[in-house]
């Protein structure tokens, strides 16, 4: 049931970003661009789907968790931007440490990691890590900052997140006067 609701969960996703591609002209700086955009819908739609696949897979703890998570990561990834104040690669500002892009994704991916099981990450994980190369690409972050935000990303699920554990197993009591029922029943 999980790979088939990921594999739709990620096709959309893909979809998203495929959309993305309306340049005409291919040259290295519009491949650049593309390649930022693309980075850019990732940072959005990743979070959004992990979030949703929460909900529609019943996951009553996962929201949350997914959440408090989420909020730790965005809060260390901004204080130290904002404490370090090391310039980006291009000049345009100094917030290049540690890249909130990576680490906003791979909290995503580290999230559905422990809650799910790794097979079920893999495509966020190469979405993620695709999202800290496009970074890096738009000259934004570099390596250091990028290997950074997935620490913080990943760091994070280490605290808040839980292994998500289905009702296997059911009992079930029927009596009356004279007759008692126990049952047991088990999903595989």
């Amino acid at each position: 049931m999980y790979i088939s609701f990921f594999k739709t969960v990620f096709f959309v996703l893909f979809l998203s970003i495929v959309s993305q591609f309306e340049a005409q002209d291919t040259s290295n700086s519009t491949k650049s661009h593309i390649t930022e955009k693309i980075g850019d819908v990732v940072l959005i739609a990743l979070p959004v789907a992990t979030i949703g696949s929460t909900y529609i897979l019943g996951d009553k703890e996962g929201p949350w968790q997914f959440t408090k998570g989420l909020l730790l990561t965005e809060a260390v990834t901004y204080s130290l931007k904002w404490s370090i104040n090391k310039p980006r690669p291009d000049l345009s500002n100094n917030n290049s440490f540690p890249s909130g892009h990576t680490s906003t994704t791979f909290h995503s991916a580290g999230f559905i990691h422990r809650r799910y099981g790794f097979k079920y990450s893999i495509p966020a994980y190469l979405l993620a890590g695709f999202t800290a190369a496009s970074r890096v690409d738009a000259k934004k972050h570099d390596v250091l900052d990028i290997l950074a935000g997935a620490a913080i990303g990943l760091g994070s699920n280490l605290i808040f997140i839980t292994e998500y554990q289905r009702a296997h197993f059911q009992l079930s009591f029927s009596g009356t006067r004279d007759i008692f029922l126990i049952g047991f029943t088990y999903k595989f």
